[in-house]
C-alpha cells in the first residue's frame, strides 16, 4: 500500500525504534519500480521508491514535464501498490536530488500524492535551504495538507558541523514545528562510486547527529544516510544501529540493472537479426527487463535484509491499523 505522510513518519519511527533501516531505491523506469516491490513482498519488507528529477523529466514519465512526471510516476505507483499483488507492501514515494528553477513547484505538485518530501540543497546557502522548507510548510498549511519532510545538509561535504545541524534544523523546526521527519547530514558518505572507499565515514557521528535533531526537535528523529553505494557492509550495519532509518540507494542501483542489460544484449545479439525465428520476442521489452529482474531483485533483497527490513512489513502495518 502507498503510504500518507502521516503513515510514512510512523514507518521512519518504527525503522528508528526497532533498529532497522527502509531501503530508500532511486528507480528509473516502471520495470525497475516493479522489481523494488517484488524484492519488497518477497521479503515482507517496507521500502522506499525515490524520483529525482531526472526520472521525472525521463522518457518513462514526463518526457521532458517533471510536473507530468510527478502525477504520472505517482499514479502508476499507486495502482501498483494498491494491488492485490503489493497491498501488503508498505511503500513511501519519496522525492530526491529536485534541484533548479522549478524546485518549488514540482515540490508543491508532489505533495497531494507524494508520501515524503526532500529537496536536493547542494547547490543553494543555507539560508535557502531553510526558507525552501518553510515555504513548503506555509503551502502545506494553506492547503491542509500532511507532511514529512527530510532535511538534508550538504550530504557530500564530509561530516556536518552540529552549529548547522542547529542553524537548520532548529530555524525550520522552530517556524513550523512536527514537519520534519528525517535528517541527512554529511556523514562522511559521498553521491556515486569512490575509488578510495569512505575513510571519513563515521557511525559516530551518525550517532551524535541523530541525538542532536532529536533534542532539536523533542522527538526522535532519524537519519537518512546519503551515498551508500560502496560503503561496506560493517559500515552499513553500523549506521543503522546508531541511528539511521532510511538508506538510499541508487549508484550501485543502477550499475547492476545496467550490466544486466548489456549481457542480455551480448549474449542475444544473433537474435536480432531480421531473418531469425525469434528476433521479435528477443525484441520486446520483456525480454531484457526478464533478465535485468533476474540479476537485479535478488540484490534488492539482499540490501533489504542487510538493512534488517525483513519480516517487518507486515509488523508495521498491524502497528498502524
Amino acid at each position: 500500500m502507498l503510504l500518507s505522510p502521516v503513515q510514512a513518519r510512523q514507518l521512519f519511527a518504527h525503522a528508528l525504534a526497532n533498529r532497522y533501516a527502509v531501503l530508500a531505491v532511486n528507480a528509473d523506469s516502471h520495470s525497475a519500480v516493479t522489481d523494488v516491490l517484488e524484492a519488497a513482498l518477497a521479503c515482507d519488507a517496507p521500502v522506499t521508491i525515490e524520483t529525482s528529477l531526472w526520472q521525472l523529466q525521463g522518457r518513462s514519465y514526463g518526457a521532458g514535464d517533471a510536473i507530468l512526471g510527478v502525477h504520472r510516476y505517482a499514479a502508476d505507483l499507486r495502482v501498483l501498490a494498491g494491488s492485490p499483488r503489493y497491498h501488503a507492501v508498505p511503500v513511501v514515494l519519496h522525492t530526491d536530488h529536485i534541484k533548479g528553477p522549478q524546485t518549488a513547484e514540482i515540490l508543491r505538485a508532489a505533495m497531494p500524492v507524494y508520501s515524503s518530501i526532500s529537496i536536493d540543497s547542494s547547490e543553494m546557502t543555507e539560508e535557502q535551504n531553510i526558507e525552501t522548507f518553510c515555504d513548503l510548510c506555509r503551502h502545506a498549511a494553506a492547503h491542509q495538507l500532511p507532511l514529512a519532510l527530510e532535511m538534508e545538509a550538504g550530504v557530500d561535504n564530509g561530516l556536518t558541523p552540529f552549529e548547522v545541524t542547529r542553524h537548520l534544523l532548529g530555524a525550520v523546526e522552530s517556524r513550523h514545528p512536527g514537519a520534519l521527519a528525517l535528517w541527512a547530514p554529511g556523514v562522511g558518505t559521498r553521491h556515486g562510486f569512490s575509488d578510495d572507499g569512505f575513510p571519513a565515514f563515521s557511525a559516530e557521528h551518525v550517532a551524535a547527529q541523530a541525538a542532536e535533531a532529536s533534542r532539536l526537535c523533542g522527538r526522535s528523529i532519524g537519519i537518512a544516510l546519503h551515498g551508500s553505494s560502496g560503503l561496506p557492509e560493517p559500515d552499513l550495519l553500523a549506521a543503522v544501529q546508531a541511528g539511521v532509518a532510511k538508506v538510499n540507494w541508487s549508484s550501485e542501483s543502477l550499475f547492476i540493472r545496467s550490466r544486466a542489460a548489456q549481457d542480455y544484449y551480448a549474449t542475444h545479439t544473433a537474435e536480432l537479426e531480421k531473418k531469425h525465428k525469434n528476433w521479435k520476442a528477443t525484441a520486446m521489452d520483456n525480454g531484457p527487463q526478464s533478465q535485468i529482474a533476474a540479476a537485479y531483485v535478488p540484490k534488492v533483497a539482499e540490501r533489504i535484509r542487510l538493512l534488517g527490513g525483513e519480516g517487518l512489513g507486515a509488523a508495521f502495518c498491524s502497528s498502524i491499523h
